[in-house]
This record gives structure tokens, sequence and C-alpha cells, in this order.
């Protein structure tokens, strides 16, 4: 018989299969994010495979810091920081969210400045080896080394 809370009633515990139809990754996701240390569960007496329903919050947070451009191992370090491994709060979210929002930035400014500098490029047709700002910026290959 399946545990379920007091209050609400839902179940505590969810099989895999649960897990991925309610979060929307497939079984072999959550096998791969298991296997680099973003979630974990246990096996019930049955040598099945559950999760608790806390699951869902840490999934959830997982898949909107992928589609942020996160690694995983940013995200990793991120869900670590939380005391005893529990799932994030409201807190927590806005304060790994607040962490990663400069990393985000650069990367929205860089992408930006190469935006820029293909435009220039792709004006010029030279794609020069020794001064392109895209192959070679700042002229780096020809402080070091003559390029041919």
């Amino acid at each position: 018989m399946t545990k379920r809370t007091k209050k609400s009633g839902l179940p505590q515990e969810l099989s895999v299969g649960d897990v991925a139809r309610r979060s929307g990754v497939t079984v072999s996701t959550l096998h791969f994010y298991e296997t680099k240390g973003l979630v974990s569960g246990y096996r019930n007496a049955g040598n099945q495979r559950r999760y608790p329903r806390s699951i869902l919050r840490r999934v959830a947070v997982i898949r909107i810091a992928q589609r942020a451009g996160l690694s995983l191992s940013e995200i990793r370090e991120a869900l670590e920081t939380l005391p005893d491994g529990r799932q994030p709060t409201i807190r927590d979210w806005r304060r790994m969210s607040g962490a990663w929002r400069d990393a985000l930035q650069d990367r929205i400014e860089n992408l930006l400045k190469l935006r820029d500098q293909l435009d220039l490029c792709i004006g010029c047709g030279c794609l020069s080896l020794t001064d392109c700002p895209l192959r070679n910026p700042g002229d780096i290959k020809g402080k070091s080394e003559e390029i041919t």
C-alpha cells in the first residue's frame, strides 16, 4: 500500500514512471540525473525504485536551469548547497537563480559580441587567420607565432 500525505492524501513516494509522467522527462533522463548526483531515490521492500514526492520540484529546478544554459555540474553544485540534500524552497531558488544571473549575463554579452563580430566578418569576407576577431581575437596568434 502506498503511503499518503496526511494533508492532501497524495502519495508520499512516486515510482520512476510516475515522476517521469508528472515532470515531463523520460525515465532514462531520471536515471541519468541520478548518475550525475542531481536526484536520488531508494528501493522499497519490493525492490522497486521510489522517489520522494518532493523530487518533482527538484526536477523542475533542474529543467529550468538547463533551459537557461547551465551545465549539469553547475546545477549539481548549486543543489549541493542545500542542507541535508533537501528540496529547494522559494528562498533557495531565489538564491540559486541570483547566483546564476551574473554567469548568464556574461554569456548573453559574449553571444551578442560574437553576433556583432560575425556580422562584421561576413561583411569583410576576409576570414584572415592573423587578424580575424573570430578566429584570432586580439591577434593572439600573431604575437606568439607566425601564421601561414
